[in-house]
């Protein structure tokens, strides 16, 4: 007789367990944020807003229970005191002989910047010439040499306006020649070859071509001719913004101190949306 073996059954496999909780990255959730990442694209203010936001909410939380109130100030206490700030004997003098000093200085340097940075871009010869020197000058630290325009100009406003465009020429000489390189040649060959003067291929050819690079470079140098004034008002002077900033330094008074930096941050982004509504203005072909 045959012997019948038995069958073995196979044992079930365990049922994996199922999450009940929804995968994060489910078509549904997906879906669901499709529309907030469209809004926030095309609104990039608010991602910004919500940025400055978590700034000052940070600071108001250190500044209140883990900064020394002798070098920090919240900001809720700085926007309270901006009165008081400027009701302060000098200060809206010291405000307006700022933004002058920097309103000529920034101007100073467009036209050198402009002027140089043509003549330098324009000329293969000048750029292989001059272009080290330049770029040697452009990396000095020129704090070192604050004694010499303190010599040359006195220590009134000429010195700070002279030591704001010594911060802010070379960015825009530097914008400009860059821009001035990236033109085509044969435009200019074109230009000529109809019969344009110097005038009109600067003004319909060179110019429009480098608009970016021209108010990228107003913007750097705007930024350094800030830095040149206030450090020149730091050290030597007896008015403006940089003596008050110092004054408040030294009396341990962050909270002025801190509603004077505002105020100047003001100063700073007014001259920054006049460069941006000139670019507008200017680039509206491209």
């Amino acid at each position: 007789m045959m012997s019948v073996q038995p069958v073995q059954r196979r044992s079930a496999r365990p049922r994996e367990s199922v999450d009940p909780t929804p995968d994060s990255r489910s078509p549904d959730n997906e879906r669901n944020a499709q529309p907030l990442r469209r809004f926030l694209l095309r609104h990039p203010g608010v991602v910004r807003l919500g940025v400055v936001i978590l700034i000052f909410i940070a600071w108001e939380v250190i500044a209140r229970w883990a900064g020394d109130p002798l070098f920090i100030s919240p900001p809720s206490r700085v926007v309270a005191s901006l009165g008081s700030v400027w009701d302060t004997d000098g200060v809206p003098a010291a405000l307006r002989l700022t933004f002058f000093e920097l309103g000529v200085a920034f101007v100073i340097s467009v036209v050198i910047g402009l002027a140089i940075g043509l003549a330098v871009g324009l000329q293969p010869f000048a750029q292989r010439s001059l272009m080290p020197i330049i770029l040697l000058l452009y990396g000095m630290p020129k704090i070192t040499i604050l004694p010499l325009f303190i010599l040359y100009f006195g220590i009134g406003a000429a010195s700070k306006i002279a030591f704001g465009v010594a911060h802010g020429v070379f960015p825009i000489m530097l914008a400009i020649i860059a821009g001035v390189q990236n033109l085509k040649p044969i435009l200019l060959t074109s230009a000529r070859s109809m019969g344009a003067n110097r005038w009109q291929i600067l003004r319909w050819v060179i110019f429009p071509h480098m608009i970016p690079s021209f108010f990228a470079g107003m913007r750097l140098g705007m930024s350094g001719v800030l830095l040149g004034v206030l450090l020149a008002e730091l050290y030597v002077s007896t008015a403006g913004i940089g003596y008050f900033t110092e004054m408040f330094t030294e009396n341990f008074d962050p909270t002025k101190l801190f509603g004077l930096i505002a105020m100047l941050a003001v100063m700073a982004i007014a001259l920054n949306e006049i460069v941006r509504r000139a670019e507008n203005r200017f680039g509206r072909w491209r």
